[in-house]
């Protein structure tokens, strides 16, 4: 067992610091080191306090990544390629988003689509035929689905809204 950290002048040590940051939301473990850092601990205290929050489960950037992928999914579907320059801005681990986009198979990335595609549909429903269908396209591109895999979902999302 390492002894307690130093606290700085604010009495708060590095630990303190770390858990308070990790009570808004999950974080990565670059997101820790860089919120420690501009604390101006020193690299062998967040060092350490990085390798205990492991050791105790509070920080995990497979969980996170994992966490992140299934929840993006269920409430603001995106491309695979946009999770993963999500997961890159919160500097995830390379390997937990590799591992963490496996989630998202080919089917998974087409249903998303669809219904993203399905939202807008409706959204633009008075709209022209053609205004409308280059806006839901714009929707889903700006969600980071090819352009291929727009067209495919505005087409089933189109037969379905029909039926």
């Amino acid at each position: 067992m390492s002894k307690p950290k130093k606290a700085t002048e604010t009495g708060r040590t590095p630990m303190d610091a770390a858990l308070r940051f990790l009570g808004a939301r999950a974080r990565t473990v670059r997101e820790i080191e860089r919120h420690l850092d501009a604390c101006e601990y020193g690299e062998v205290e967040v060092y350490e306090t990085v390798e205990r929050l492991k050791e105790l489960g509070l920080v995990n950037d497979l969980a996170f990544a994992n966490e992140f992928v299934r929840t993006r999914l269920a409430t603001k579907p995106i491309s695979r390629a946009h999770l993963r320059e999500q997961l890159l801005a919160h500097e995830t681990a390379q390997d937990a988003i590799d591992e963490a986009l496996q989630q998202v198979d080919e089917e998974t990335q087409q249903r998303s689509a669809i219904s993203v595609a399905d939202k807008y549909a409706r959204q633009y429903a008075r709209l022209p035929q053609e205004e409308r269908d280059e806006m839901v396209i714009r929707r889903l591109l700006s969600r980071g689905y090819s352009y291929d895999e727009a067209r495919a979902a505005l087409r089933e999302a189109v037969q379905e809204t029909e039926v």
